[in-house]
């Protein structure tokens, strides 16, 4: 990380960035897995210096495999409650438990080198919960799933972010899924942050301009309404253009003569994945 300065606040927070942006690194340093060379940070009100404290009261989910395989799953999920700080008797109730909630009661007695790798990342999630944690941290989550086990994950993932007294932090470079779960975002690149806030007011766009998505050749489209004095561009699969009288009827107007559909025209909403190639194209552009 490089002089990152960011404040996190509670709720479901979307953590993105480019490989390499200093993600698992900011994770790790919340963790106090690393120390930092400079600068200080609080999580949960406490300072990342007091290690062991603070993780116990923290669920983490890591991209990395960090299963045994020769334990079963319930006996890793029960161990990482003894390692959370949790009694025996606890732990070993909590862990059927959670085991239960993420889907692989039938399967706990199972050593984990059998099982399928949907199966490997709910027993990370489970042994991220058995504690009972204020936040969690959520590492790539779907890593390896295929659509089925991405849209489980995810509806647990989703649950535990709308539980009372709940924080999630969510890593990921499938920017649909942040969007979905998240109401918080903060993109990092190259070590820095580049944005950060309101999911729904970094995705509202410019309200002076309008967007259109049009069935047809947008660069024609462009090049008739800037003809007629409208400044237009094309922007993902749609165009993009200032707000000025008489502009509603001269989209259509260029649909007719180019026999193109307009698909909608309103306010610009932009996608998170939209709202992020455009921020690292504009960090690139300025070296940084």
């Amino acid at each position: 990380m490089d002089d990152l300065s960011v404040a996190i606040p509670e709720g479901a927070i979307g953590l993105v960035g480019p490989n390499g942006a200093g993600k698992t690194t900011f994770l790790r340093l919340l963790l106090s897995l690393v120390r930092p060379t400079s600068g200080t940070a609080r999580v949960l009100g406490r300072d990342i210096q007091d290690g062991v404290p603070l993780r116990e009261r923290i669920g983490y989910m890591p991209e990395h495999d960090c299963l045994i395989p020769d334990m079963t799953g319930v006996g890793l999920v029960t161990y990482m409650g003894r390692v959370s700080g949790l009694d025996t008797n606890t732990s070993m109730s909590r862990a059927h438990d959670v085991l239960q909630f993420v889907g692989v009661e039938e399967e706990r007695y199972r050593k984990i080198a059998e099982y399928s790798a949907g199966m490997k990342q709910k027993v990370k999630l489970a042994q991220a919960m058995v504690h009972d944690p204020e936040l969690y941290i959520f590492d790539e989550p779907t890593t390896g799933l295929d659509p089925r086990g991405r849209s489980e994950m995810l509806d647990l993932v989703r649950l535990i972010s709308n539980s009372p007294g709940r924080n999630v932090i969510l890593s990921s470079h499938i920017l649909p899924d942040v969007e979905t779960i998240c109401k918080y975002v903060i993109i990092l690149d190259g070590g820095h942050q580049i944005a950060a806030g309101d999911m729904s007011r970094l995705l509202s766009g410019a309200t002076d301009r309008l967007r259109i998505d049009i069935r047809g050749d947008p660069e024609a489209f462009v090049r008739r309404l800037s003809e007629a004095g409208f400044e237009t561009e094309v922007s993902g699969p749609g165009l993009r253009i200032t707000r000025q009288p008489g502009v509603e009827g001269a989209v259509f107007q260029v649909a007719k003569a180019l026999g193109a559909e307009v698909r909608y025209m309103g306010a610009e909403v932009r996608s998170l994945e939209e709202l992020f190639l455009d921020l690292v194209a504009r960090t690139d552009a300025g070296g940084g």
